[in-house]
């Protein structure tokens, strides 16, 4: 069954037809799965430093053409996501588009998700780290362990929090701590390096309640109550909801958090070639940037330069390279790629929503 709605003017609703979808009765079990994968499995090839990517010179791709009204941007998108193959091919998931103001449209593909079912988020959740970090920083960012959270801290031996309650156990635990030193400065993608940047900020102590606290205090109520954590884990640890995590990208879309100047800062190209000689592990199959707790899709071939988290069971945030337009793709998959696959479909409703084109 397909259910597709759009919205103009408010904050995107959850669906019309039928009673909205419960919660995600999975989200808690799913801390103790998280691959801390992101996209896809691992290749075998990834990036390396390379030159710092200008947050400011990320190729808009496809800009909005001002003549095109709302209501024909957001048919495109609705009639991407309920026709294209690389959206059937990811049924059932809710989508979402909105800029500072809230929703512009939005729509679900089968009843299981809707804007306010809980799924645990996984490597969303290091976008809500990266934004921790910055506001904690903001007044010396000179003071930010950019290695940590561009994944060149050498940490590069985290496996999970399994059996753990706070963030300094699961860095002690197992391998997670080890430092490897030949990997310091060398992309290499892991929750080792946000694990031990969150020791270092003084948050060893904390268990899943008091990050929930912190986090809603550093970057505003209700980002950490309704972000919450399943798993004291920072890379990949948090559940939520479309509706939560929209409240998140429309903070950074305002300027309310400091993250919305760094996006694409300090990033690290993440596809070994003869340019990044030194990448180590990535699991995006394509050629993006990673900065702080975020890709920048600038891909030569695919990319248009969005500002994107996605998690490993689907779930897919993202910041349009204008920063004026946030979108969220929500579902939960086990499958492994799930998050390669909702980025190919949720671009595709993105470019049809700036377009007003449906690919």
């Amino acid at each position: 069954m397909v259910v597709i709605l759009a919205a103009c003017g408010a904050p995107a609703p959850g669906v019309d037809a039928g009673p909205e979808a419960p919660p995600d009765a999975g989200s808690q079990a799913d801390a103790g799965l998280e691959p801390d994968a992101g996209l896809t499995p691992d290749a075998g090839t990834s990036a390396d430093a390379g030159a710092p990517l200008d947050a400011g010179s990320a190729d808009a791709g496809h800009p909005t053409d001002a003549g095109l009204t709302l209501a024909a941007r957001a048919a495109a998108a609705r009639t991407t996501a309920l026709t294209h193959p690389l959206c059937d091919a990811i049924e059932p998931f809710y989508w979402e588009i909105g800029d500072v103001d809230g929703g512009l449209a939005s729509g679900q593909r089968g009843l299981q998700f809707g804007a306010d079912t809980d799924v645990a988020i996984a490597s969303a959740s290091k976008w809500v780290f990266g934004a921790y970090a910055v506001e904690r920083n903001k007044a010396a960012l000179a003071q930010l362990d950019v290695n940590a959270l561009t994944m060149r801290a050498g940490y590069s031996s985290f496996t999970s929090c399994a059996g753990t309650s706070t963030v300094a156990q699961c860095q002690m635990s197992g391998t997670n701590g080890v430092l490897t030193p030949a990997n310091v400065g060398r992309f290499d993608y892991g929750g080792g390096h946000f694990q031990k940047y969150a020791v270092d900020l003084g948050l060893g102590a904390m268990d899943n309640a008091a990050l929930e606290a912190e986090f809603a205090t550093v970057l505003g109520v209700g980002v950490g109550s309704e972000l919450g954590f399943n798993s004291p884990q920072l890379a990949g640890g948090m559940h939520g909801s479309a509706t939560s995590y929209a409240r998140f990208l429309r903070k950074i879309l305002s300027g309310e958090l400091a993250i919305k100047q760094q996006l694409g800062v300090n990033a690290a190209c993440t596809q070994r070639s003869l340019a990044c000689p030194g990448a180590l592990g990535s699991p995006a199959p394509e050629a993006f940037h990673y900065s702080y707790g975020h890709w920048v899709e600038d891909d030569p071939t695919t990319g248009d330069g969005a500002f994107s988290s996605a998690g490993a069971f689907g779930f897919y945030p993202w910041i349009d390279a204008t920063r004026t337009l946030y979108g969220v793709l929500s579902r939960r998959q086990l499958a492994p790629g799930a998050g390669a696959d909702s980025v190919s479909c949720g671009r595709l409703i993105r470019k049809a929503f700036v377009t007003g084109v449906s690919p």
